[in-house]
């Protein structure tokens, strides 16, 4: 037997990927499907789950309600539909800001001495070292209205004689978007970094040699290069920012909610566990579906580099 394993590959590789697969299925395909069955169910007066069969939290979930006015039989609330929304607009925005913000500092890095790019990689890491919520409550801090970023706007319109009224920043749309670029901007600079690090200082030097200036070769040679980074970091970023509700719940109050908020007060306030496992599961489908077809586009990247 002993023997047979040692000339089976395949049998070593299905013994080396037991832990890992026994580890998915308890803790990721258990949990999901209990959270479909429950998602399925309604709640009890007491908070509990009745284990049925209905759609009846999906259907909410997309505006569709039983209990209008007028005496009417049914209604369209748009209020979760919204939610679903901004969530996904979102993180679309996030995204996009922080590949705008990221790739020229990747760049910058990516082309720096060697010793000093290893200093700048760990100022980029440096803010990952500290929690979470305090860099959140951190922003928190510069955009209230008595903030660090108002002191200073007010202090340069008094320089130039100019009334200033402090700006109405904290638990606001923009509010959500700066703290989840920051937050998650760390993530996509490494990715980015990684790819353009790897780019051969030899191709620069074919490019210039076939008279291609510097915009050109950032097009034809630097971008194309660096797309596998770029669609790793936006898989990192969009995905995140889909489902967390921290930034939005400090950073925007109860002014921005976003289906991670959602889901959160579902199973913590109100105690509705059908519901939020509803939320849930549309959450991921959603997300999959985003995924899906961006990497449907763009693949992760190699197929751009081999074309």
């Amino acid at each position: 037997m002993l023997q047979r394993f040692r000339e089976n590959k395949s049998m070593q590789g299905t013994f080396l990927a037991l832990p890992t697969t026994l580890w998915l299925f308890v803790l990721l395909i258990i949990p999901l499907f209990l959270t479909l069955v429950v998602s399925f169910g309604q709640r009890s007066p007491d908070g509990d789950v009745i284990f049925s069969f209905g759609l009846h939290n999906y259907i909410r979930l997309f505006g569709y309600s039983t209990d209008c006015p007028g005496g009417q039989t049914s209604c369209f609330d748009p209020l979760y539909v919204n939610i679903l929304w901004r969530s996904l607009t979102l993180a679309f925005n996030t995204t996009v800001c922080v590949i705008l913000l990221a790739y020229p500092l990747a760049y910058f890095i990516a082309r720096a001495h060697p010793k000093r790019r290893n200093i700048f990689l760990f100022m980029v890491l440096i803010p990952l070292w500290t929690n979470f919520v305090i860099r959140v409550y951190a922003w928190m801090m510069l955009l209230r209205k008595e903030g660090a970023i108002n002191i200073v706007l007010g202090w340069f319109a008094n320089l130039l004689g100019l009334d200033f009224t402090p700006l109405e920043m904290l638990y606001t749309p923009g509010a959500v978007l700066v703290g989840m670029v920051y937050e998650f901007l760390p993530f996509m600079i490494l990715p980015i970094y990684t790819s353009l690090e790897k780019i051969d200082n030899s191709l620069y030097e074919a490019a210039a040699d076939l008279g291609a200036n510097a915009f050109k070769t950032l097009l034809r040679v630097t971008l194309p290069l660096s797309m596998p980074g770029v669609v790793a970091g936006t898989i990192l970023v969009f995905i995140p920012v889909m489902g967390t509700f921290i930034v939005s719940d400090i950073l925007g109050g109860r002014q921005v909610i976003l289906v991670g908020n959602l889901i959160q007060r579902q199973f913590l306030d109100a105690r509705d566990p059908t519901f939020g496992s509803a939320a849930s599961l549309i959450l991921m489908v959603m997300t999959l579906i985003v995924t899906y077809f961006y990497t449907r586009k763009f693949g992760f990247g190699e197929e751009i580099v081999a074309a």
